[in-house]
């Protein structure tokens, strides 16, 4: 039994003459240990058929399997044999079946054991805390907590756990601080439980503490803690100590690894992918994902979703498509949640055909799956067809949850479909019983004010109470931009300055409205306003990926090194958009210049040069497909719809909030935007 040749084992037990109970036990013993839990409770029945009495060993392995298999009935049908039997027991099989309760759920049962019995140990109290805590009563599991007699470091452990897993992270860090205060010496699990307190509070000088002390015990090697540490510090954001722990892992020096150390080297690998995800730096996500190829670990679904979300995020659709080949390569199959990860990319690099043939296929979709399927739709300008996928998701029965309600009023905001987005709003609260949050009232605000209804939107404002945030006035001086209403325009930026007086985003605004009202002085003042501040303005950037590689380029950019070539093809291809009755719109110049110098300014735009170099740099024929970190201004919008039908080339630009598809001469978002 000891070598776990089982087979050996079953074989010998069937050729005794005799079969006492020792026997029987170390049979049922060995199999419970590997759990093989079924096989057991069929020996378990046949030992009792053959009128051998089972002991307390025998016992406690047979009610562990019922745990393990949450079977009820067996565990109860146990209980009664040993009450009609007259068993003694020991308070070590008294906790065995009140763990069969407690994991089957039947916590009356439970209860009811725990009050008639005579003995109780620190394993007994623990038991009904995890029970307390696991139908979410931490009142009463902490009141079980306060009545342990003699508190182990497991109890601490489960307590401290438990109230972390229910949201209430501030009382187990009090907890885990008394504590320490108390003397009580941290297992590996302690360490591994506080380490996960400080990533759920965001508290890295915690999780630095935690890291000192195992630093002084010699026990920082530990593949388990090492993992949690890596998590820490990727929760926490600090990516640098994240990725020098990973990197100083003694493992790196083996070529031969237990089953235990793949395991949480695949877990490290995972956790360095997804922190580079949470922290922005998905290029550093994808050379990680990369690497762990490269030594041949395997690849875990979290590290699939984590590099799927990175290639969303930096717009890189043929690496986005080889992720998705390599999840199907491996036997990932696509679940509810893998599907919505393969939509969100597909529609954020630009493909919404396939993030439409991921939805198609997908079984039984759950109101995730139908959220990020119109939230695609959205992201390309497409509200009606959202609208519709959102009727239809209701006529199935699928209830919409908060998200789904952000996303569809956004969706009608960005199509102008005010009666419909007004319509969502009112179904939200009255039907579902959801309380409008920031988003919702933004996406209205923004509804009302992108079709100019700016005296409805100020009335919505007032009438909901919503004046004290900040997202509903920015949203609303957008509006007041985009219709040329500068004197709102100047009420409105005064309202939002009191809420962020640091925020770049209303001095730009107001700025850009005096200039195009030619109001130079008007737009001096915002721009010295805010260099009194120091607050200084995001430049407008572009981006194109060609062959892997990834090509910036901002206003007057001439740092590339084709940046020769650039301008000479975009100059001239301006020259032949006017031919064809492209205009450059001047008003836009917010600088007081001269027509001409104007002209030059709006000329070298980022997305202008990203196309020209993505013309120039690929075959005819072949999408160009650029992104932009600011919403694209109406004149490149008009340069690049000139250029799809000169040149007859479809142009795909992600800018801050949204897709275009341009092709003849037209943009998929009906110069609504």
């Amino acid at each position: 039994m000891k070598s776990k040749n089982l087979d050996y084992a079953c074989k010998l037990f069937d050729e005794m003459p005799e079969r006492d109970v020792q026997s029987w036990t170390i049979l049922i013993s060995g199999f419970a240990r590997t759990g093989a839990c079924r096989f057991v409770l069929e020996l378990f029945k046949e030992m009792l058929v053959e009128r051998v009495c089972p002991n307390q060993f025998t016992l406690s392995s047979v009610l562990k399997s019922c745990s393990s298999l949450c079977d009820f009935r067996m565990g109860k049908g146990v209980h009664g044999w040993i009450l009609r039997n007259g068993i003694e027991v020991d308070v070590v099989l008294e906790n065995s079946l009140l763990d069969v309760y407690v994991k089957c759920g039947a916590l009356d049962y439970a209860e009811r054991l725990f009050e008639t019995m005579k003995e109780r140990d620190t394993v007994t109290w623990n038991i009904m805390m995890g029970a307390d805590m696991h139908i979410g009563d931490m009142e009463k599991a902490l009141e079980m907590f306060r009545r342990v007699p003699c508190k182990d470091v497991a109890s601490w452990n489960t307590i401290v756990y438990g109230l972390m897993q229910n949201g209430d992270e501030r009382c187990a860090l009090e907890l885990l601080y008394e504590m320490v205060e108390n003397g009580v010496s941290f297992q590996e699990v302690t360490f591994s439980v506080a380490l996960g307190l400080a990533s759920s509070l965001h508290v890295v000088e915690i999780g630095r503490q935690i890291h000192g002390c195992l630093v002084r015990l010699g026990i920082e090697n530990d593949g388990f803690l090492r993992s949690s540490l890596i998590d820490m510090y990727c929760k926490c954001g600090r990516m640098d100590k994240a990725s020098l722990i990973f990197k100083r892992t003694p493992l790196r020096a083996k070529y031969k690894f237990t089953s235990d150390e793949v395991k949480t080297e695949i877990v490290s690998w995972s956790s360095m992918v997804s922190g580079y995800v949470r922290n922005g730096e998905h290029e550093y996500a994808l050379i990680t994902f990369r690497s762990m190829l490269r030594e041949q670990f395997m690849v875990d679904r979290f590290s699939v979703t984590s590099v799927v979300s990175a290639c969303a995020n930096l717009g890189s659709l043929l690496l986005g498509q080889s992720i998705h080949a390599l999840g199907q390569k491996v036997g990932y199959i696509s679940d509810v949640h893998l599907s919505s990860c393969y939509i969100d990319m597909y529609a954020k690099c630009g493909s919404l055909t396939d993030a439409w043939m991921i939805f198609t296929l997908t079984h039984d979709p759950n109101v995730v799956l139908w959220t990020s399927m119109i939230s695609a739709c959205a992201l390309h300008g497409q509200g009606k067809e959202a609208a519709q996928l959102f009727e239809l998701m209701i006529r199935e029965g699928m209830k919409p949850n908060e998200v789904t309600f952000v996303v569809v009023l956004n969706a009608c905001s960005h199509a102008g479909l005010i009666e419909e987005g007004s319509k969502y709003f009112s179904l939200m609260n009255e039907v579902y019983g959801i309380k409008p949050g920031t988003e919702h009232f933004t996406c209205m605000v923004d509804l009302y004010g992108r079709a100019g209804h700016l005296n409805e939107t100020k009335q919505f404002i007032h009438e909901n109470g919503i004046s004290h945030l900040s997202s509903v006035w920015k949203s609303f001086l957008s509006a007041c931009r985009l219709h040329k209403n500068v004197e709102l325009g100047k009420w409105v930026s005064e309202k939002l300055l009191q809420l962020e007086p640091s925020d770049e985003g209303p001095y730009v605004l107001m700025s850009n409205m005096c200039a195009a009202d030619q109001r130079w002085e008007e737009a001096a003042e915002m721009r010295r306003l805010m260099q009194q501040r120091g607050i200084n303005k995001v430049a407008g950037q572009s981006w194109i990926q060609l062959k892997n590689q990834v090509h910036s380029f901002v206003m007057g950019d001439r740092s590339h090194p084709h940046s020769t070539e650039i301008y000479f093809y975009l100059d001239e291809l301006i020259a032949r958009l006017k031919e064809i009755g492209y205009s450059m719109d001047a008003k836009l110049v917010m600088q007081d210049v001269e027509q001409e110098q104007g002209e030059a300014l709006l000329s070298h735009h980022s997305e202008k040069l990203a196309i020209a170099y993505g013309i120039i740099s690929t075959a005819s024929g072949i999408p160009i497909r650029i992104m932009k970190n600011l919403r694209v201004c109406s004149d490149c919008h008009n340069f690049i719809k000139f250029t799809s039908q000169l040149l007859n080339r479809e142009i795909i630009v992600r800018d801050l909030h949204r897709f275009h598809h341009f092709k003849h001469g037209s943009c998929s978002c009906g110069d609504y935007w």
